[in-house]
């Protein structure tokens, strides 16, 4: 799903030039979940920022889903994310004057999809928000608008879902309930999930954990334990739906 060879990022800065990735080389398989960790700073935002299309590398090769992003328009790196990403950030980024099935339909219908409000109601029931669905975001908590947000990037059916700290604003019980979601989702869409955290636990329950240290690879660690080992859980049986 994700092939990276000697990927360099540089930023340019009043104190020069800061070396963000340092020769990053990586191969993600298709399917599964890998978890970047990591200090603040060391670079694992934008390394997935590179894996999406988000900012462009300095140098070095990115192919992305059979599909190689350098040299590609801003157009067609635009199209590139729509037919085969989906996205979920710490912050909801809902629209507020949308209701939540608004929310969830707009990618779909921006990629011309018929049925893109059926789909998004029914992925809005796939996350326990089918009592929600004309609600707008300031009548939702935080949990539920991250479901909306979780819905919205898996309505187009991605092959690859990029998610980064996606329970950062949650309190823990609530981002536990998100988390099952999220890997319950992609295990059953047959996704690739990869998935910036700072906590041990949601790292622990991936099948791959990557820690980034300034810039590089510093360990590549791959978890021999099944998902129930790990403690993943249903969706329904974590609460999600209520």
């Amino acid at each position: 799903m994700i092939r990276l060879r000697d990927v360099h990022l540089d930023m340019a800065s009043a104190a020069g030039t800061v070396n963000i990735l340092r020769g990053i080389d990586l191969d993600v398989p298709t399917g599964g979940s890998t978890a970047l960790v990591g200090p603040s700073g060391a670079g694992k935002s934008s390394l997935m920022m590179v894996v999406g299309g988000l900012e462009r590398a300095t140098a070095g090769t990115i192919e992305v889903a059979d599909t190689a992003l350098q040299g590609m328009s801003d157009d067609a790196l635009a199209r590139f994310r729509r037919d085969n990403l989906g996205i979920v950030f710490q912050g909801f980024h809902l629209i507020p004057t949308m209701t939540a099935t608004e929310n969830v339909a707009l990618p779909l219908e921006f990629a011309g999809v018929a049925d893109a409000f059926a789909r998004a109601e029914a992925a809005l029931r796939d996350v326990g928000l089918g009592h929600r669905l004309t609600h707008y975001p300031a009548q939702l908590s935080g949990g539920e608008q991250q479901r909306v947000a979780v819905a919205r990037a898996f309505a187009t059916r991605p092959k690859l879902l990029l998610a980064d700290e996606p329970t950062g604003n949650l309190d823990g019980a609530t981002g536990r309930q998100v988390m099952t979601l999220l890997f319950d989702l992609t295990r059953n869409a047959g996704a690739t999930l990869l998935l910036i955290t700072h906590d041990p636990g949601i790292a622990e329950q991936c099948d791959r954990v990557i820690h980034i240290a300034d810039g590089r690879i510093a360990a590549d660690t791959v978890n021999s334990l099944s998902p129930r080992e790990r403690g993943e859980g249903g969706a329904h049986a974590a609460g999600v739906g209520r």
